[in-house]
């Protein structure tokens, strides 16, 4: 998954949070700001739950 996301699309991984003990969320992006997101299990398998187009990065420090 991470080679096909990579080399064909273009992407890299930008943020990661725990779903469970069990399960990693990850958000890939490109340049262009389409985002893929991908739930990465303990197991050594993950599928992608989501994908869309204009990710913008916040300032942590901006208020909701």
């Amino acid at each position: 998954m991470t080679r096909k996301l990579v080399e064909q699309f273009g992407t890299a991984r930008r943020a990661t949070g725990l779903r469970s003990p069990e399960e990693v969320v990850e958000i890939w992006t490109d340049d262009q700001g389409d985002w893929t997101m991908i739930i990465s299990y303990a197991s050594g398998t993950s599928c992608i739950v989501a994908m869309g187009e204009h990710w913008q990065d916040l300032d942590r420090g901006d208020p909701a």
